[in-house]
């Protein structure tokens, strides 16, 4: 089965076109990256995905059913966005209890109680974090919380959004292995956006190039261990980034 299907996407903010003729194919079960430079569109695509970014055209499924346009309770059953800046992405004020239960109350979902220390539990946080504030986190354990809150509702597919590129490099590889048992254990299907290649030869079974709101490349991410690439845009990207330092670690 396809979990997400893009058909010519064209994205906009006001009368600037942003994306421009997007097509590809997700399969369920699998990690795929949109991976080029900053302003090449691609968390853009993501946020479109996730309703965050309303003004599309073209055509979008997620698991055979067409997306609309801007947010959807049912569609948040389905599928979760992990933002980039932990910092940022939780509330302040609110504790981390507070924070993982909120979706299951929007949701009308029991068993709160124990959906939450089971959910910590999985991204490897222990009871002592439960009823802490987010200013009393580090930045790894903050992203943690946040990638609990998204696994709140069950979903199949999780969009990530440089979702390590604000930690420190020590705790960097600490969330990607997270990442990667959880998409094994709970059968998630990834959709990443990154700009970095060895995490995309770490977490990735196949990656889309973007440069200039358009997609030029889709390659196997084997493709990093030897360079072979058809587009002269991601051949540069690849000699950028250090050429064959991506075998699959980080």
């Amino acid at each position: 089965m396809t979990a997400i299907s893009l058909r010519n996407l064209d994205i906009s903010y006001g009368p600037t076109k942003v994306v421009e003729g997007v097509s590809f194919d997700v399969a369920d079960g699998e990690s795929f990256a949109l991976v080029g430079e900053s302003g090449s569109g691609k968390s853009t695509v993501l946020k479109a995905i996730a309703g965050l970014a309303p003004d599309w055209a073209g055509e979008m499924s997620v698991f055979g059913k067409p997306r609309g346009h801007g947010t959807d309770r049912a569609f948040a059953g389905t599928c979760q966005m992990v933002f980039q800046d932990p910092y940022g992405s939780l509330h302040p004020r609110k504790t981390v209890d507070s924070v993982l239960s909120e979706p299951l109350v929007v949701h009308g979902i029991g068993n709160r109680d124990s959906r939450v220390a089971e959910t910590l539990a999985a991204v490897g946080l222990d009871q002592r974090f439960r009823f802490r504030f987010p200013h009393q986190l580090s930045g790894g354990q903050r992203q943690r919380v946040a990638i609990a809150r998204a696994l709140m509702l069950e979903p199949k597919l999780m969009l990530l959004d440089e979702p390590t590129s604000a930690l420190d490099v020590s705790v960097q590889a600490e969330i990607l292995n997270l990442l990667k048992r959880l998409r094994r254990e709970q059968g998630l299907t990834y959709l990443m956006v990154t700009h970095n290649l060895p995490v995309v030869g770490f977490m990735c079974d196949r990656m889309a190039v973007m440069n200039k709101g358009r997609v030029v490349e889709i390659a196997e991410a084997t493709a990093l261990r030897d360079g072979s690439f058809d587009h002269a845009y991601t051949q540069e990207l690849y000699a950028a980034s250090g050429g064959t330092q991506h075998d699959g670690h980080v």
